[in-house]
């Protein structure tokens, strides 16, 4: 698969001057003197040959005119791109949980592995042009359908890999998990690198849970494989899915990184309970995935109410707590979310009034880089330092007002190699 070829002198060898995140810098004592705007930007001279970082250097005041805000490549750590784009055929006008549910299973029937394949490139394109070099994307992959699926992102995947790491993680009841049929997913799963899903949404029973969860762990455990759940998605029974979960984690040792996507219900914990369970999770290296404008969209509806309770993980508790949080844009124009494009600028700017974490405060902007890349255990952390990857955002704006203001036209340095903002200078895997 190829995009038209713009430009062929491709080096991996060049520079840029910009502003650049001085969070995000972490090499030579020059370099960690920099000055610092108000915004926390250090103007950079950045180096690279054979598209690795080879120098940093500090830019003079009088040079700092005209430069542009640079960014590493950015990573959405929660999507779900087998449904994407799917909200004009199944509108889910309500905003409901429910109604989201039970036009997901509508849509969910007619799927082929045509249709799923399409929808999935179309977002990998989008991505990627916004910005993305990693995307983990949760995929329904209960049945036959399901199992199409799977195998059509995991394909996407090997054809990606040079341009954004495709993380996948099987989305089937949490039950499944516990069957013969469940295992060998399990094993097929495991030996694609992928992750293990399943939903825990109260109301539930207490014991099944319990079971089911207990299961799934231990399975994880014995094929090596990662975990990502959806967990306590609710604006009721605050933090149900994760009492269930540090039940389980008292009498069963995890071996393998767990995240919880959502958490959101977390949030209507009383302080001192909300500060007990932030600390398990630290305890037990469970990593937490934000995802604010979905859990903003569906929960805490009342007919004719407007919400001034919006559950939402607690972020800067968990943070407090030693919980790596990541913040994430789940769905993209589906039943469970009429907007999203994939564009990890526009959903800083969404989550700013939401979250009140701003990207230029350290824990702000670590959640969209270092800690979503820890919590995704990718080998590149967003960090620049002699030898890290060249790979580059810049952003078409002085300040982080500017650029967030308006999502601003960006160009892409992908291993040490310039693409316009329509990447018109790549080639997929074939």
């Amino acid at each position: 698969m190829f995009f038209p070829l713009k430009n062929s002198s491709q080096s991996g060898q060049g520079s840029i001057e910009a502003w650049f995140p001085r969070g995000l810098v972490c090499d030579g004592q020059d370099v960690l003197s920099a000055p610092v705007t108000s915004e926390g930007l250090s103007p950079l001279r950045i180096h690279w040959k054979k598209g690795r970082v080879s120098n940093i250097e500090i830019l003079e005041s009088s040079k700092t005119i005209s430069l542009k805000l640079l960014l590493p490549r950015l990573i959405e750590p929660h999507a779900h791109i087998d449904k994407g784009f799917t909200w004009e055929k199944f509108p889910n006008l309500s905003g409901t949980y429910e109604g989201a549910l039970k036009l997901n299973y509508q849509e969910h029937k007619l799927r082929t592995p045509e249709i799923v394949r399409s929808r999935a490139e179309k977002a990998l394109r989008i991505g990627l042009k916004n910005g993305l070099r990693s995307v983990r994307t949760h995929i329904d992959s209960f049945g036959l359908r399901g199992s199409q699926s799977w195998d059509v992102l995991n394909d996407l995947k090997i054809q990606w890999q040079n341009f954004i790491e495709l993380q996948c993680v099987a989305l089937v009841p949490l039950e499944y998990w516990s069957t013969g049929e469940g295992y060998l997913l399990a094993t097929k799963v495991a030996s694609q690198e992928g992750f293990l899903g399943g939903v825990l949404v109260p109301p539930f029973d207490k014991q099944s849970s319990y079971r089911n969860l207990f299961n799934l762990i231990e399975t994880a455990n014995k094929i090596g494989c990662g975990i990502d759940l959806h967990i306590d998605e609710s604006s009721q029974y605050p933090a149900a899915g994760i009492t269930q979960l540090m039940k389980v984690l008292e009498h069963i040792n995890c071996q393998v990184p767990i995240t919880c996507s959502h958490s959101s219900s977390m949030a209507l914990l009383p302080p001192r309970k909300l500060k007990y369970f932030a600390d398990q999770m630290a305890r037990h290296n469970i990593s937490v995935v934000a995802l604010p404008l979905t859990n903003g969209w569906l929960l805490g509806r009342q007919e004719r109410k407007t919400p001034v309770i919006r559950p939402l993980a607690p972020v800067r508790q968990l943070q407090q707590s030693g919980v790596s949080v990541a913040i994430g844009g789940d769905n993209v124009q589906d039943p469970w979310f009429p907007l999203g494009n994939l564009d990890p600028i526009a959903l800083m700017s969404d989550s700013i009034p939401l979250t009140q974490l701003a990207p230029w405060e350290r824990l702000g902007l670590s959640a969209y880089t270092s800690s979503a890349a820890a919590l995704m255990g990718l080998e590149w952390d967003g960090t620049i330092k002699t030898n890290a990857p060249a790979e580059f955002v810049v952003l078409n704006a002085r300040t982080w007002s500017e650029a967030l203001s308006s999502p601003p036209s960006r160009q892409h340095i992908i291993n040490g190699n310039w693409f316009d903002e329509n990447l018109n200078a790549f080639k997929l895997n074939s």
